[in-house]
């Protein structure tokens, strides 16, 4: 079954900010959950046809998500989420970047700060994404690197995954 959602993906060049909000047709809860809970995580935070595995993750301010994207043929794209700050089930803040399978940050790719919030919208959950890089260039980069699309197949999957945990 096709969820109707609201789905917007906005570009800011003067700020170098992208603004996705999307939602989803599911509880705040349950939302926040699949977002903040690596057992979630790793059945969604990947577009097809990769797949995430979550090597540590501790969600708490101060705390860290290590994880990869493995595509099938086993070729593994490393990310790690630092917490800042966490609102339970309203918001929270982190800091995104690249790094190889020891967490170690990859200085040659951008870093971006995410402030993520939660809100009701009837029985739907409203997620309001806000990705800021540190300048024009960062935020061509990951536009280059497929980011729009990416992002788009990733959120299908929380879409289909809201749909069996429902």
């Amino acid at each position: 079954m096709k969820v109707d959602v609201q789905f917007d993906f906005l570009v800011d060049k003067e700020k170098n900010t992208i603004t996705t909000k999307r939602t989803f047709a599911a509880k705040r809860q349950l939302v926040w959950d699949c977002y903040t809970k690596s057992e979630l995580l790793d059945r969604w935070f990947a577009p097809k046809p990769l797949t995430t595995k979550t090597k540590f993750m501790d969600f708490r301010e101060g705390g860290y998500w290590h994880y990869a994207m493995v595509e099938p043929n086993g070729q593994e794209y490393w990310g790690r989420m630092d917490y800042q700050t966490i609102q339970p089930i309203d918001s929270y803040t982190s800091l995104d970047g690249f790094c190889d399978d020891t967490g170690a940050l990859n200085p040659a790719l951008p870093r971006s700060k995410w402030n993520v919030t939660f809100s009701d919208a009837g029985t739907h959950t409203l997620v309001e994404t806000v990705v800021s890089y540190a300048s024009a260039e960062a935020l061509q980069q990951v536009m280059q690197m497929g980011l729009k699309e990416g992002l788009t197949s990733t959120l299908e999957r929380l879409d289909e995954l809201l749909l069996d945990l429902n």
